[in-house]
């Protein structure tokens, strides 16, 4: 006679059939209008007079320099923040110091504070009306209105998702490895490089692919800091706003289905990862 009682069925596996269906059916139809539909639109539109005029449209010398912008301040702000991520997990994790809940709540603020708002505080602090802004005209620095100023707006807003991502990570892992290692003699930067990193390298990387989506993709903030100079300080978003506006609605598409087949690669690199993720705990806590 066994010991232990007979599992009972979960909740879920007991409710009725019509009742998972259902579920099913207003889940797939919530991700067909409000998902597919558009993405399929943006397509649509983008190639509805063929690929040669596609093609000229992001080949025009304004997208080109536009699609530069983007991918310049994204590989600035990227790595800024991937630096940062991992400093503050570092701490938040492997140490206790006053105020550790404070500064877990200031790497959430962006998430709760509207972009359009990010990028006025930078105007009010470096515009030629701000705090810094008799200064900074006085020294020839320009800030707000050119590149600078879009860095730090997209900084702003994407510093959360790398830090974000491994806090719990590292937490769930501890630090016996790594409190080993120093005990066998391994300096700080030789137990970071051949202990911590190749614990939390999927993380990391699923982190910095999310925060390069939101920086590429980033609006609201950016739109406030840039002044729209076209050339110079539209970014991709930006730069589909001011052609539709202009009733370009071809190019503005054919530059929206950049954006959207990048969020496309995003999707599949974020779910590769997730699954090798997944895969590497069990091995891990199997060794």
């Amino acid at each position: 006679m066994s010991l232990h009682a007979p599992r009972k069925p979960s909740t879920a596996l007991r409710d009725p059939r019509w009742l998972r269906w259902s579920l099913l059916a207003i889940a797939l139809a919530f991700v067909a209008l409000f998902l597919v539909l558009p993405l399929l639109a943006v397509f649509g539109y983008a190639f509805e007079k063929g690929f040669e005029v596609w093609r000229a449209a992001i080949t025009d010398e304004e997208a080109r320099a536009a699609i530069r912008l983007t991918l310049l301040v994204a590989a600035i702000s990227v790595p800024l923040n991937t630096l940062f991520g991992v400093a503050a997990a570092w701490l938040v994790t492997r140490y206790s110091f006053r105020g550790k809940g404070l500064l877990v709540s200031l790497i959430d603020l962006p998430f709760a504070v509207s972009p359009v708002i990010a990028g006025l505080i930078y105007v009010l602090l470096f515009g030629k009306q701000g705090w810094l802004g008799p200064w900074l005209a006085d020294h020839d620095v320009k800030i707000i209105f050119a590149v600078p100023g879009i860095v730090l707006a997209t900084t702003f807003v994407t510093f959360p998702f790398v830090a974000r991502e491994l806090i719990p990570l590292m937490q769930a892992q501890g630090g016996d490895e790594e409190r080993a290692a120093i005990t066998l003699g391994a300096s700080g930067w030789s137990m970071f490089w051949r202990v911590t990193l190749p614990k939390i390298g999927w993380g990391l990387l699923y982190g910095v692919i999310l925060c390069n989506a939101r920086a590429i993709g980033e609006f609201g903030a950016v739109s406030v800091v840039s002044g729209h100079i076209r050339g110079l300080t539209n970014t991709m978003p930006l730069h589909v706003e001011v052609l539709y506006n202009e009733y370009q609605r071809t190019a503005a598409f054919a530059v929206a289905s950049l954006l959207a087949l990048f969020a496309l690669l995003t999707l599949v690199l974020k779910q590769i990862i997730g699954w090798r993720m997944r895969r590497a705990l069990p091995e891990e806590r199997g060794a």
